[in-house]
């Protein structure tokens, strides 16, 4: 297995969370490594998603993994072409611990972007998969889902949920 690399995880209220990503202009072996290293670091918190800022990178990169049939997804310099639909849904993020909110998203999207080696490539996405595509590339532009949820609370955590449903 080769080696992980866990990066750190930047918290809420850090300002390189506010800022905008730049684009990506080189696709080389520092860009491979940085989606490696995101992929470690998403899996090792058990999220679903990162985006580079998250990880003090300002740079347009962003992975998912929704535990779908895609497995994982890298996608760098996404842009969102289109969006339909609706949903409501609640939302965390890996950098703010212990805060969860209800956003409402578009649920059909399609996002288009490119791959580690800069080739284009495009998702059509509904629902879970869609609402992550767009709390990723909202954070690529300083956005973060305390500031468009319409009610943030306290995330329960699993057990206390199970103990809920006995």
């Amino acid at each position: 297995m080769p080696f992980m690399s866990i990066r750190l995880i930047v918290k809420h209220p850090d300002s390189v969370l506010r800022e905008r990503a730049q684009e990506v202009t080189k696709f080389n072996a520092n860009l491979h490594k940085l989606l490696d290293d995101m992929a470690d670091t998403m899996y090792d918190a058990d999220g679903v998603g990162l985006a580079a800022p998250q990880v003090g990178i300002l740079k347009r990169v962003i992975v998912v993994d929704v535990g779908d049939e895609h497995e994982l997804i890298e996608l760098v310099n996404p842009e969102i072409v289109s969006a339909e639909g609706e949903q409501l849904g609640p939302e965390g993020c890996l950098s703010i611990p212990g805060l969860q909110g209800d956003v409402r998203r578009a649920n059909r999207i399609v996002i288009r972007g490119q791959d580690r080696n800069g080739n284009p490539i495009q998702y059509e996405s509904t629902e879970f998969l869609s609402r992550a595509f767009q709390h990723e590339v909202d954070h690529l532009n300083g956005v973060l889902f305390i500031d468009t949820a319409e009610s943030v609370y306290e995330a329960r955590k699993h057990d206390e949920q199970e103990r809920d449903e006995d």
